[in-house]
């Protein structure tokens, strides 16, 4: 009998995990400006769409290893030069990748504790591309949360391919 309810209890479990996107899955929520079709990636605990999507990003495929960056083979740094990180603290990463077919880019924003990190697309243009590294504090009441911070990769869809773009990095602090 306790073979037979475990059975049951495994079946329950496994299929909620084949079920699609739940909340809280880490990389997905999806944002957007100015009407074009862009993403965002939020770190785990937001909510959105799932990676089945056409027009949602790739996962992050940069992880970072002691405070540095791995990066794969098919992932190519944006260059310095063309990355304007001069609003940002030094909290931020000064770096973006670019990735898949050059419409993905990752960003690293900033979480923690009882923050959450998200990254939208807030302009485009031919010249310029914009994002904007948001921070969440989400503090149920009566809690109390840790102050400790790390980078958090967060990826988004652009339009169209960054190319020889430059990219803007800006941050915004929310409550949720």
């Amino acid at each position: 009998m306790r073979n037979a309810v475990a059975a049951v209890a495994l079946a329950v479990v496994l299929a909620g995990c084949s079920s699609g996107t739940q909340s809280g899955a880490p990389g997905s929520s999806s944002g957007s400006s100015s009407g074009a079709p862009t993403s965002g990636t939020s770190a785990p605990g937001s909510t959105g769409s799932s990676g089945a999507n056409p027009t949602a990003p790739a996962q992050p495929p940069v992880s970072i290893s002691e405070e540095k960056p791995v990066v794969p083979p098919n992932v190519t740094p944006v260059a310095k030069e063309k990355v304007d990180t001069t609003s940002l603290s030094d909290t931020y990463r000064d770096e973006a990748y670019v990735f898949g077919d050059g419409r993905d880019i990752e960003v690293f924003g900033v979480g923690g504790g009882c923050k959450e990190a998200r990254a939208e697309v807030t302009a485009q243009s031919a010249e310029v591309v914009q994002i904007t590294l948001v921070t969440i504090t989400k503090q149920p009441p009566g809690t109390m949360c840790t102050q400790e911070v790390r980078q958090v990769p967060l990826t988004v869809r652009l339009a169209a391919p960054l190319g020889d773009r430059r990219l803007v990095l800006e941050s915004r602090e929310e409550t949720g």
